[in-house]
């Protein structure tokens, strides 16, 4: 091996990959195309499993390449995504993925962990009912390829290179992976099942919605892994639509690494969609002309991914070209160069199980379940609890609930440094807490309730009820929890305090409307830490901040709209009211997308009145046609193409936050634009900027902003172009009865 050039580590990557992949015969490259690559002995190769997980905390999901046990048993836990989502702060989102990818990479050295992981999920959550909303960073796609970027640069960047750098010789010290492209959010619902749903999609929403997340997370992210879904786009399947993948996810992002199936979703083409009819030879030459680079087989049914399977007489029928099976391989190959796996790399040597569960990670895992709790109700103040006058309490519920050893970790979890409880965390505060666990039909707690100074209910969901495989069948509270929340509420002397554990909006109207409920808080699965930010909350030693990643819709939305039907914008011709905060136009909603309260008073002062813009409209350019509202006048050039513009435009503005409580807290700044008025089926409005800040009691501060015109104030025309429009758009910033806007003026000069 001495005189391999692959192993050669002065040389170029690129350089070193090809030698490898032109040493191995044939029947060797068909071995190293699945998840558990055999590798191959004869050239000194060694095996791989690529297959990690790590959403949330470094997971052991998997055929084995990540592994607790001696060393290593356990690893932190950090609340679900959507939890984190809810904080509206890309530098926490950062700093939970540079945590994970420190602790995979301790792993690694320890023989615990490969280095490749697929996450984040960065679907975007279209419908309520959908089960994994918890993996998600909610409905806007603006909000989730932010989340992208911020949590991929932390799994992977060492060094983020200088302008000219060879992104493929960057070296990274995790592979994330951004998953699963593309339109897929629908799992079982009703006939539905995510193995033979065909998502009917038009080309704005992919552009406009389903794209938006990915392009921003391979762009800005520079992820070194997308995975493919396991749905059809049109009659195509996502892993085998060349448009998809080789055309715009390498060609036009130019992904600067590999792409994945979601595991078995080959197999899928052929067992469960049957797909032109097409057998497994067929299916496999199909996807890896496509731009397929890796199978992923199921594992826990002993099944032989179909690319190893077979690749060799795919390649031996004529239906697949050697060659592309060597740019799959080296597009593999590229990747692990860059993870160090055959060279290491020195400054992360020294990472060991000292780096494990470290009291700066789990502080963190507090932090951020801190961060993400939302205050949905606080009627008179109810929140916080004075602990000067609250000397015992009744904390009622669920057992899984208010003992969440299990249900606060949610989905794709590892093992856990350690898991703080609701009921162990309020117990610290006050001593004098009593349990009281409530079963499917009634919670006979009537007595005790009145005699404690104040009660907790703890309801919710699990994963039972909202997670991979299992879409919801409404959006109400399951196992009776609404009528002995209700109860438990009448029996108390003070108005209770209502904890919500789940991930998708539940319809808690009866609780909104109820006074002798005095406060919510939505919890999320908050994580192993998540009792301690529960506390921390309810009892004032935390000032919540977050807001809603999802809107919260009453129950009566399930029956106005199916889940299948992929139209974000309101169908007229079917009563069809429109999806998320951009689209929807049906009756109120309970809580809207963006809601949160506080226990501090914010308000906004600016000195912008208003902007105007020039765009100059280039010799090579050409103006586009915008849909407009019947009886509007024409204009000479209605719109310009952001794809053919410099785009160097820009609005600038610093909005000032001020604290008028008196307790210190955090506030999310967010920021809106609105389309013209005149052009029509446009979004409502669309979030481009947010910002998370700390505001002292008393005290303001200056938040300043600038919004590139093409990207802030750009939409999608139902021709798929995306465009600027002239006339008078608004900047609209803050949310509900807090909330101030703009007018900015945009002239294209021809």
């Amino acid at each position: 091996m001495g005189g391999f050039r692959y192993c050669d580590a002065s040389l170029p990557y690129a350089e070193r990959v090809r030698d490898l992949v032109g040493r191995l015969t044939l029947e060797e490259k068909v071995r190293n195309l699945g998840d558990r690559a055999e590798g191959a002995a004869r050239v000194g190769l060694p095996p791989y499993l690529w297959w990690g997980e790590a959403l949330h905390g470094v997971s052991d999901t998997g055929p084995g390449g990540t592994r607790f046990g001696d060393v290593v048993p356990g690893a932190t836990s950090f609340p679900l995504v959507i939890n984190s989502a809810a904080a509206f702060n890309e530098t926490l989102w950062g700093a939970i993925g540079g945590a994970v990818s420190t602790e995979i990479r301790a792993m690694y050295n320890l023989g615990h962990a490969e280095l490749t992981y697929w996450s984040p999920n960065i679907n975007v959550v279209r419908d309520p009912r959908w089960g994994r909303a918890s993996e998600t960073p909610g409905e806007d796609p603006f909000v989730v390829g932010r989340y992208a970027v911020s949590f991929v640069r932390a799994m992977q960047d060492i060094d983020a290179g200088g302008p000219g750098a060879d992104p493929f010789a960057r070296p990274i010290k995790v592979s994330s992976c951004c998953k699963h492209y593309a339109a897929y959010d629908v799992d079982a619902w009703l006939t539905a099942d995510r193995l033979t749903f065909d998502a009917r999609v038009e080309e704005r929403d992919m552009i406009e919605t389903f794209e938006r997340p990915f392009e921003m997370c391979v762009r800005d992210g520079d992820a070194s892994c997308v995975m493919c879904s396991y749905n059809r786009i049109n009659g195509v399947p996502a892993c085998a639509n060349a448009r998809l993948l080789s055309e715009t996810v390498r060609g036009e992002w130019q992904l600067h690494g590999y792409i994945v199936s979601d595991c078995d979703s080959v197999r899928v083409m052929v067992r469960d969609a049957k797909w032109l009819g097409y057998n497994g030879v067929e299916a496999t030459a199909a996807a890896m002309k496509a731009g397929l680079d890796l199978d992923c087989g199921m594992y826990w049914e002993g099944a032989q991914d179909f690319f190893t399977a077979f690749g060799l007489d795919a390649v031996r029928q004529g239906k697949l070209r050697e060659s592309e099976v060597d740019n799959a391989l080296r597009n593999l190959y590229l990747t692990l160069m860059r993870l160090g796996f055959f060279d290491g790399i020195p400054e992360l040597e020294s990472l060991g199980a000292d780096d494990v569960c470290t009291e700066e990670h789990k502080e963190l895992a507090a932090d951020a379940a801190r961060q993400g709790m939302v205050l949905i109700k606080n009627d008179h103040g109810r929140l916080p609890l004075d602990i000067n006058k609250v000397h015992s309490l009744s904390l009622v519920g669920l057992l899984q609930h208010i003992n969440a050893t299990d249900v606060m970790l949610g989905d794709y979890r590892g093992k856990p440094c350690r898991v703080v409880t609701p009921y162990d965390a309020i117990r610290k505060v006050v001593s004098a807490t009593s349990a009281h666990v409530c079963d499917d039909g009634a919670c006979g707690t009537a007595a005790d309730v009145k005699t404690v100074d104040a009660t907790i209910v703890i309801a919710g969901l699990n994963m039972s009820v909202e997670k991979e495989g299992n879409d919801r069948e409404d959006l109400l509270l399951p196992w009776n929890q609404t009528n002995w929340i209700s109860a438990v509420a009448e029996a108390s002397p003070f108005p209770i305090v209502l904890v919500i554990i789940s991930a998708g909006g539940v319809d808690v109207s009866f609780a909104q409307n109820n006074p002798k409920i005095g406060a919510i808080v939505w919890a999320g699965y908050p994580g192993e830490e998540g009792g301690t930010a529960i506390a921390d909350v309810l009892f004032g030693k935390y000032n919540p901040g977050g807001r809603l990643p999802l809107t919260w819709y009453k129950n009566e939305y399930i029956s106005k709209i199916p889940m299948t039907s992929m139209a974000l914008r309101p169908v007229a011709d079917k009563g069809f009211p429109g999806r998320t905060y951009k689209f929807y136009g049906g009756p109120e909603v309970l809580y809207p997308f963006g809601h949160g309260l506080s226990y501090s008073n914010f308000s906004y002062a600016s000195d912008t009145t208003g902007a105007s813009v020039t765009a100059r409209v280039a010799a090579w350019e050409s103006c586009k046609q915008l849909t407009r509202k019947p009886g509007t006048a024409p204009l000479a050039c209605p719109a310009v193409n952001v794809a053919g513009h410099g785009c160097q435009e820009e609005v600038s503005f610093s909005p000032s936050v001020a604290n008028r409580g008196s307790r210190d807290g955090t506030h999310v700044v967010m920021v809106y634009t609105v389309p013209p008025a005149e052009v029509d089926d446009a979004p409502l409005k669309q979030l481009v900027a947010f910002r998370r800040v700390f505001v002292p009691a008393g005290a303001a501060v200056q938040v300043p902003f600038t919004l590139n015109v093409c990207k802030a104030f750009a939409i999608v025309e139902e021709t798929a172009y995306t465009v600027v429009p002239s006339g008078v758009s608004t900047v609209l910033v803050g949310d509900e009865a807090l909330s101030f806007s703009f007018p900015v003026k945009i002239e294209l000069a021809v």
